[in-house]
C-alpha cells in the first residue's frame, strides 16, 4: 500500500504502509539506534512524533512483553528503510508490524531514510504528515503545516498514570496502591513524579532495594511529601518543558526537602525550578551513541538520549553546578544543586534501550538517599 510523508517545508518521500491504510502526524526526528526499536516505540517521551530509525533493518528480532517501556505504543508514527517480516528470536511473541498494528500505529518502509536523516540533519526536526489515505503531495505538505508542534505543548498529562501505583522489589508491573508497603526489608521508599516513566528507571531503582510510589504528574508536593518518601525522583516525558509550571513548581516545593533525582524532562523541570531556563534544539537528540563528559571526572560516556529540548547554561544561577556536557554539541547534560540534595541528567542512564556506562547514577541517588537520611536522625538527636 502505497504512502507518503510530506514534511511542512515542502518535502516529500515516498514508501509503502506495512500496517495498513492510516494518516498521522507529529514531529519527525530520527533515531540513530541499530538494536531498540521496541524500546523507542514504548517510550512516553516520544508522544507528539514520527520516529525515522536510521538503521536499515528493523524488525528482524519482532517484539515481546518484557522489553515493553510502558503500556503502549506512544509514537505517533513510524518510518523504517527495510522492515523485515520473517522476524527470528527466541524470546519473540508477534511480528512488529502485528504490535504497530494492535496499537494502532502506522508503519512506513522503503523510506529513503538516509535522505530523510541528512534533510532533517541539515534543516531541523519539523512537522510531517504521512498518509496511505492522502495522496496528494500539496495537500499532504499543508497538513502537516497545520499540524501542532511541540513548542508550548503540555504532553505530560496524555501520559502521565490517573492514580498512584506502586512497583517494588520483584516486580514485573506497576500495582495500584496509594501508599508504600509495609515491608521491613525495603531499602528506600521513593516516591516517582510520572511525566512518562519508563519501567526500566523503575526495575533499577527496585534492584537496589527501593520501593516506588508512582504518582501523576499533577501530584502537589504536599502529597508527595505526606507519605514521608526518603526521596524524589523526576522522570522523563514527553512535549517542551516551558509548558508545565505546575510540575516546575511542585519541584521547586520540594527543594531541599527530599532528596531529588531527575532524568530528561525531569532535568529540564529541575533546571527551570532553580530559575533557568529552556530551548528547543535543532533537531535533537535521539539514540544511544551520544558522548557525554562528566567534568569532574573527565570520563567519557556514551548514553543513550532523546530530547529535542535543553537547559540554557547561562541562565542557571551560580549555586548550580553544571557536571555534564554533550560532546557533540557542547549542551547541559547534567547539573547538581550546591548544598541541596537534587542532581540530574539530561540523557537516559536507564538505558533502555542504550549502553549500561550510566548506571552509576542510580547508586548515586541511593547513596544520597542514605545521607540524607542520616543527617536527618544525627538532627533529631540533636535536638
Amino acid at each position: 500500500m502505497k504512502a507518503l510523508i510530506a514534511l511542512e517545508d515542502g518535502r516529500v518521500f515516498e514508501g509503502w504502509s506495512f500496517t495498513g491504510p492510516g494518516e498521522t502526524t507529529g514531529e519527525i526526528v530520527f533515531n540513530t539506534g541499530m538494536t531498540g526499536y521496541q524500546e523507542v516505540l514504548t517510550d512516553p517521551s516520544y508522544r507528539g512524533q514520527i520516529v525515522a530509525m536510521t538503521y536499515p533493518l528493523i524488525g528482524n528480532y519482532g517484539v515481546n512483553e518484557e522489553d515493553a517501556e510502558s503500556y503502549r505504543v506512544f509514537v505517533e508514527g513510524f518510518v523504517v528503510r527495510d522492515y523485515v517480516d520473517f522476524y527470528s528470536n527466541w524470546r519473540a511473541t508477534e511480528s512488529l508490524a502485528d504490535y504497530l498494528i494492535r496499537h494502532q500505529v502506522l508503519g512506513i518502509h522503503g523510506v529513503d531514510t538516509r535522505a530523510l536523516t541528512r534533510h532533517i540533519r541539515l534543516a531541523g526536526a519539523m512537522k510531517a504528515a504521512m498518509s496511505t489515505e492522502d495522496l496528494n503531495p500539496s495537500s499532504l505538505v499543508e497538513k502537516a503545516r497545520r499540524a501542532p508542534g511541540l513548542v508550548g505543548r503540555d504532553l505530560v498529562r496524555d501520559v502521565s498514570i490517573t492514580a498512584p501505583c506502586r512497583w517494588g522489589p520483584g516486580d514485573a508491573r506497576p500495582v495500584p496502591s496509594q501508599g508504600f508497603s509495609d515491608t521491613l526489608d525495603i531499602r528506600f521508599r521513593v516516591a516517582v513524579l510520572d511525566c512518562g516513566l519508563k519501567y526500566n528507571q523503575l526495575r533499577l531503582l527496585a534492584g537496589r532495594g527501593c520501593e516506588c510510589l508512582i504518582f501523576p504528574s499533577s501530584t502537589p508536593a504536599q502529597e508527595l511529601l505526606a507519605r514521608d518518601p526518603d526521596g524524589v525522583f523526576l522522570s522523563n516525558g514527553p512535549g517542551d518543558p516551558a509548558a508545565l509550571p505546575g510540575i516546575v513548581r511542585t519541584a521547586r516545593e520540594l527543594l531541599g526537602k527530599r532528596p531529588l533525582f531527575g532524568i530528561c524532562l525531569g532535568h529540564q523541570i529541575l533546571g527551570q525550578a532553580v530559575g533557568g531556563r529552556t530551548f528547543k534544539l535543532g533537531f535533537g537528540h535521539h539514540g544511544c551513541n551520544q558522548p557525554v563528559q562528566d567534568l569532574k571526572t573527565g570520563k567519557v560516556e556514551i548514553t543513550s538520549q532523546n530530547h529535542g529540548f535543553s537547559v540554557d547554561e547561562k541562565t542557571l544561577p551560580p549555586d548550580v553546578e553544571v557536571t555534564h556536557i554533550n560532546l557533540n554539541d557542547h549542551t547541559v547534560e547534567g547539573i547538581r544543586l550546591l548544598g541541596t540534595p537534587a542532581f540530574s541528567v539530561q540523557y537516559h542512564p536507564e538505558n533502555a534501550p542504550g549502553p549500561h556506562d550510566s548506571e552509576y547514577l542510580f547508586d548515586r541517588f541511593t547513596e544520597m538517599m542514605a545521607a540524607f537520611r542520616s543527617s536527618n536522625a544525627l538532627c533529631g538527636e540533636g535536638s
